[in-house]
């Protein structure tokens, strides 16, 4: 497994990422339906090519198969390709945006309790939550800090 920061996001890895992004959320968002998903789709790339600093996990063959995006002390955005769960491959992106970047929060859907518990897991701790998310749609928000 090869981690590192991209420096400039180039269009073919964009479409590599939107790929990862979009095999993720239908893995693990059961509570978006595919046109909430498609009209999400619309606003990654702009997220993805703003983010501070944008991360890839490579396979050994050098595919990319995860990606990170931090931002100040939070973390924006990780996702894997749904094949690749399981395998400690999002622990390690986290475990570098930590010690890279600081990142000390994420927010979370808190219908996607797998991702919750993970963060938990690494020692993430819900610190406020909201009954909607930042467009006002239902979908509950926690926050979280990492507390080690």
């Amino acid at each position: 497994m090869t981690i590192y920061e991209v420096p400039e996001c180039s269009d073919s890895l964009l479409q590599t990422i939107l790929t990862i992004w979009e095999a993720s959320v239908r893995a693990t968002h059961h509570f978006l339906s595919d046109a909430e998903i498609v009209r999400i789709r619309e606003y990654v790339p702009q997220a993805v090519r703003a983010v501070e600093h944008l991360v890839l996990a490579e396979d050994a063959s050098g595919t990319a198969v995860a990606f990170l995006g931090a931002e100040g002390h939070r973390l924006e955005m990780l996702f894997l390709s749904p094949s690749e769960r399981g395998k400690g491959i999002g622990r390690q992106l986290l475990q570098y945006g930590v010690q890279h970047y600081g990142i000390r929060e994420v927010t979370v859907n808190e219908q996607n309790p797998q991702a919750a518990g993970f963060y938990e897991h690494l020692g993430f701790e819900t610190y406020r939550r909201t009954g909607c998310d930042e467009n006002g749609d239902p979908y509950p928000l926690l926050y979280m800090k990492l507390v080690w």
